[in-house]
């Protein structure tokens, strides 16, 4: 296995992070938080950006690799592993408030990164186990509708003002998460109703209610097995994830439209309209999410073949640095809004 590959079983140390962090108190609690949002935006201003693309040979050698493959797959038991020592050990007695705030936050950190971020990357397979995989990992933030609405929804709407996930200019955060979190659930029933109509199914096929129905069983056996203030806990570190998952949409197309042709019909989805970074951390621990503007411009490709475009506009910074920058509103938008300006000149 070389080091091209190699690296992306980096990502995996968050998974000893939080089994340390369930089993631990003190600031080793707080490890995989404090590694993913000080360590890691610190070293990326310090990191030059990597721009480098695989050549046709190393992409066509990477395309055929099943290892990458099998990375994500083995993220699957892994996670649940990891939220098993979370409901487990989440009551050990003696814990202090830090110590417990600091496993759900690891917790919900685990719910973003590995279960709705893998998630995603699978939820793009037209495998049906590889779906199947992502449907599991997003059990585990409680965000089933995604896989939905992302791939019926988003990408067909992104950048356009039918999509919830794209953030209007001079939108904060907060207020996108309102609308964002809101209109995706939404968007998710209409996609799944127009689809059980087209097909001629009944309500009970269809593919949103089932979802529901999944996560109220998950959420029942959770509270059955280790009790109420247990599960509270539990959803509050989905609700985490879920919150991560939208601030990262939020970085990733926050002002960028395409131009409407005619009959409400939009421009080609191109490497310009999403935010693109290229913070070699970021990258490798997310499993390229952050090299988004090829992400929407050939949604099937998948993460290892993932390109750098000039023309793709650049965040200041990785994913975890611009997600805090996102949080402080009025710096954002001092930020942001010139390179937006920059970039329709």
């Amino acid at each position: 296995m070389n080091v091209r590959v190699m690296k992306y079983a980096i990502p995996l140390l968050f998974n000893i992070g939080a089994w340390r962090s369930f089993h631990y108190t003190g600031i080793i609690a707080w490890g995989p938080v404090i590694f993913g949002f000080v360590i890691i935006p610190l070293l990326e201003l310090m990191i030059n950006p990597d721009h480098s693309n695989l050549d046709a040979n190393e992409e066509a050698i990477a395309k055929d690799d099943n290892i990458y493959d099998w990375i994500l797959y083995c993220i699957v038991p892994i996670q649940y592993i990891v939220l098993y020592q979370f409901l487990t050990h989440i009551n050990d007695p003696g814990l202090t408030t830090a110590d417990t705030i600091g496993r759900i936050m690891t917790m919900g950190l685990m719910c973003g990164v590995m279960g709705i971020n893998v998630g995603h990357e699978l939820g793009h397979r037209v495998n049906r186990a590889e779906q199947t995989m992502a449907r599991m990992l997003l059990l585990t933030s409680l965000y089933m509708h995604f896989f939905i609405e992302h791939n019926r929804g988003h990408h067909k709407h992104v950048g356009t003002p039918n999509d919830p996930s794209t953030a209007r200019r001079n939108q904060s955060l907060y207020a996108f998460w309102l609308r964002s979190i809101s209109g995706v659930y939404m968007s998710a029933w209409k996609i799944a109703g127009d689809e059980q109509q087209k097909k001629g199914k009944s309500f009970l096929q269809n593919e949103m209610l089932h979802y529901q129905l999944i996560q109220i069983a998950f959420l029942i056996l959770i509270g059955y097995v280790w009790g109420l203030q247990t599960l509270s806990y539990f959803v509050i570190a989905a609700c985490i994830g879920i919150l991560l998952l939208e601030t990262v949409n939020y970085v990733e197309h926050y002002g960028l439209f395409r131009k409407p042709i005619s009959d409400g019909k939009y421009e080609r989805a191109m490497p310009e309209h999403s935010w693109n970074s290229d913070h070699i951390l970021g990258r490798i621990m997310l499993f390229e999410l952050s090299r988004h503007s090829d992400h929407h411009y050939l949604a099937s490709r998948k993460y290892q073949l993932l390109r750098y475009h000039d023309n793709s506009p650049q965040l200041p910074t990785g994913y975890p640095g611009s997600m805090i920058l996102a949080m402080i509103p009025p710096l954002w938008f001092r930020v942001m809004n010139k390179k937006i300006d920059k970039e329709h000149k």
